[in-house]
């Protein structure tokens, strides 16, 4: 039975990742397919592509993720608590992919395990939580808007006398290298959520000891999202690329620019599991405030901001219920 429930986390773990791809694929590309930069077709392929390489950089936040947020006991118990946490997460990301709100993959992994851990009254890290996640959740949006806002003041400013036209020509081609950025910092933070997911439930079933993730693990993780990645995001990118705000070449590059430099130094830096939907929505807006105020659809703004607020609390719930459901038929 235990064997039987480490190979349906590993499983579910994967799918987790899988759906974080196509969730979040458009994160990196949206802003390159809404200026006619790249094809929907060649940016899914160079997410994709960059997704697998940043997936295989660094451990920082798999290890946050495997062993700071619970301590689920090492047995069956343990592991129904970490495939409680998965399916809360996976629900919501599927809820909010079918509505076209692009709420962090993120959070909804990391609600689902505080949901289902407090739900088995297994240890929750809250000291972890609070400096790893809740200040990095407030901080990386903050950073994004202001960063953002302030290179492309920048922009404006050094290209004052050139022609749109002659700037809107060379930075469509700078969205290549900054969309690959922004893929590069998506497989950096997300594929290692997964990765120090699968950790914790080796670890929990005593057949891995330590924090360090194994190849296999990373090869099967990068995979996953680079996969779901392909298979793309069109709700969630119509919402980023168009309905947040239209966008020029100029203020893509700037967005992306940004929003991938502020993913580097959380996962490297902080090892902190950071949104990158977040992250990119924030930058994003903050391009857009330096048109005018107005210029940012802030009734969608506000949309994407209540599926902030709402996705840790209720991954959560839906994994305490998955939960209390499981330990009715589990042992």
């Amino acid at each position: 039975m235990e064997l039987a429930l480490v190979v349906a986390v590993v499983a579910i773990a994967l799918v987790f990742d899988y759906t974080n791809g196509f969730h979040d694929a458009a994160n990196a590309i949206a802003t390159s397919i809404s200026t006619r930069a790249l094809t929907p077709r060649v940016a899914l392929a160079l997410a994709a592509v960059m997704n697998l390489a940043g997936a295989l950089v660094s451990e920082g936040v798999a290890s946050t993720i495997g062993s700071g947020i619970i301590t689920p006991s090492v047995d069956s118990h343990g592991m129904t608590v970490v495939l409680s946490g998965l399916i809360g997460a996976i629900t919501w990301n599927l809820l909010t992919w079918r509505l076209g709100l692009p709420s962090s993959s993120s959070h909804a992994l990391i609600g689902g395990l505080i949901g289902a851990g407090m739900a088995a009254s297994v240890t929750v890290h809250w000291d972890v939580i609070l400096d790893k996640v809740v200040v990095p959740m407030v901080m990386s949006p903050l950073l994004g808007f202001t960063l953002a806002y302030l290179v492309m003041v920048g922009l404006l400013w050094i290209f004052r006398r050139t022609s749109p036209n002659k700037v809107n020509r060379h930075f469509r081609a700078g969205q290549s290298v900054s969309a690959a950025a922004m893929a590069f910092g998506h497989g950096l933070q997300d594929a290692q959520k997964t990765m120090g997911v699968i950790v914790l439930a080796l670890v929990t079933a005593d057949l891995h000891t330590g924090t360090d993730v194994p190849l296999w693990v990373k090869l099967s993780a990068a995979g996953a999202i680079a996969l779901g990645t392909y298979s793309g995001g069109w709700r969630i990118m119509r919402t980023l690329g168009r309905r947040v705000i239209k966008l020029d070449p100029a203020r893509g590059v700037a967005a992306e620019t940004t929003a991938s430099s502020v993913l580097y130094v959380m996962a490297i830096g902080l090892d902190a599991p950071v949104s990158t939907t977040h992250t990119i929505s924030s930058a994003i807006m903050g391009v857009g405030a330096t048109n005018r105020l107005s210029a940012v659809r802030w009734g969608m703004a506000g949309n994407i901001l209540r599926a902030w607020v709402l996705t840790i609390p209720m991954s959560a719930a839906v994994a305490a219920l998955v939960y209390a459901f499981a330990r009715l038929f589990l042992p």
